[in-house]
């Protein structure tokens, strides 16, 4: 194609993206009949514009995180539970807020507690810290970004943690398994245990509707949880359990 045909190029680009979700430079330069060169610019120039995320050797979708488009009303428990979890930090407080719906939901109320130092994986959790009034000061893990859990994860990330010291992590769990810990789909566990390394006290958000989905990644084991906030509707059997093996639990309720 011809240098004045560059905007229906870039356009054919996003819409191989939106079909296919990511696509090479190689193959973007064949389909084209361009060469790798122009199609690196092609990509430069629509990532600026903020319509495609680049990688290693050609581009992807632009993450839902980063596209910024309007999220699911939380439930009622998950802001529960995240107003819970903001009443435990302490004036200046050096936190970890891990990527996750139910810990974002944390943020707004954040600005209410001054002095705050709070480091983060997600782009999400950034940029509405930096929304706030009284804005903590932000630390990014940097990494590698996974669109799966859309936030950056990797070896980078961990180095980046270990350098710190923390009063208190609060991290999701997308299960509850009561004799093991929390539980994922999702097979990066490795900046999550550093978070918890890192941390002197490691606090779980988690919905009660978390319990007992079955799961077979172990996240975190019990040992390494000191709180856990959910919602009432957690079984008093359960309840029981946990506190048995030396966890607080705190039950949030959406009428607080």
């Amino acid at each position: 194609m011809s240098k004045r045909n560059t905007p229906q190029r870039r356009h054919a680009i996003l819409a191989l993206l939106n079909e296919q979700g990511e696509v090479s430079v190689d193959a973007l330069a064949k389909a084209f009949a361009t060469s790798e060169v122009t199609i690196r610019k092609d990509l430069a120039e629509l990532e600026k514009n903020g319509l495609l995320l680049r990688r290693y050797g050609g581009a992807q979708s632009m993450p839902q995180e980063l596209i910024g488009e309007p999220a699911q009303p939380l439930s009622p428990y998950k802001l529960a539970i995240a107003k819970a979890a903001v009443q435990l930090i302490r004036e200046h407080a050096r936190v970890i807020i891990d990527s996750g719906s139910t810990t974002a939901a944390m943020i707004p109320q954040l600005g209410h507690k001054p002095g705050l130092v709070v480091m983060t994986n997600s782009l999400n959790v950034a940029n509405a810290l930096r929304e706030l009034e009284h804005e903590p000061v932000l630390l990014m893990t940097g990494g590698t970004w996974d669109p799966h859990s859309e936030s950056f994860q990797g070896q980078v990330a961990e180095q980046v943690l270990r350098s710190y010291d923390f009063d208190q992590l609060f991290i999701g769990a997308a299960g509850l398994d009561p004799e093991r810990g929390t539980t994922t789909f999702n097979e990066l566990l490795g900046l999550s245990r550093v978070m918890a390394e890192v941390a002197r006290e490691v606090i779980v958000l988690a919905e009660s509707d978390k319990l007992g989905r079955k799961m077979p990644n172990l996240e975190l084991p019990w040992s390494s949880i000191h709180t856990l906030i959910t919602d009432t509707r957690l079984p008093e059997a359960a309840q029981e359990q946990l506190v048995a093996r030396g966890i607080r639990v705190i039950l949030a309720s959406p009428t607080a």
